[in-house]
């Protein structure tokens, strides 16, 4: 019984969020600076970073009792984030119901980088979230995963990144 109220209790949860909470957490302006500080982040690299923010995870998620990475491995997929030519995408993953973030990354850049490194990554943002500043938790996942490409995807001199996804936050 208390399997099923805990069930219940995620779906709830998660149904009564929808996009009107997620423009109150992410304005329009907030979205723009986003869209442009990944902009200005795929100068210096020849990665890809995407940003999916959801409300509450789909009804079809809840029933099977997925987590916010499962949704985040999917949304990876169908935003084509592992689409990308040096297989360098990287997605940001922001479930507002959870207060979850997950960072899914192509296997370019996975071989680069620790899940320790992953994990340190995503701890401050973690606390950025649980008081309600996404932007700036946003903020600081794009810069940390920026320092990553640049680290292992820099840019020569005279090239340029041919900005395959778009940069504007994708909302779900």
């Amino acid at each position: 019984m208390a399997g099923w109220m805990t069930r219940l209790t995620r779906i709830v949860k998660h149904r009564l969020l929808d996009e009107t909470d997620t423009r109150r957490a992410l304005s329009e302006a907030a979205l723009q600076r986003l869209e442009a500080r990944v902009a200005a982040s795929e100068s210096a690299h020849s990665g890809e970073i995407r940003i999916s923010v959801e409300a509450g995870l789909p009804l079809s998620y809840l029933w099977q009792g997925l987590s916010a990475r499962d949704r985040a491995v999917t949304l990876f997929g169908k935003l084509r984030v592992w689409d990308t030519e040096r297989n360098n995408g990287v997605l940001i993953y922001l479930l507002l119901a959870e207060h979850a973030i997950e960072i899914v990354a192509d296997r370019g850049l996975n071989q680069h980088v620790s899940p320790a490194q992953w994990q340190a990554l995503i701890a401050p943002m973690q606390q950025a979230f649980r008081q309600h500043r996404f932007e700036q938790g946003l903020n600081d996942a794009v810069d940390a995963i920026d320092a990553l490409l640049a680290q292992h995807f820099p840019l020569a001199e005279a090239q340029r990144n041919p900005n395959e996804l778009p940069n504007r936050p994708h909302l779900g």
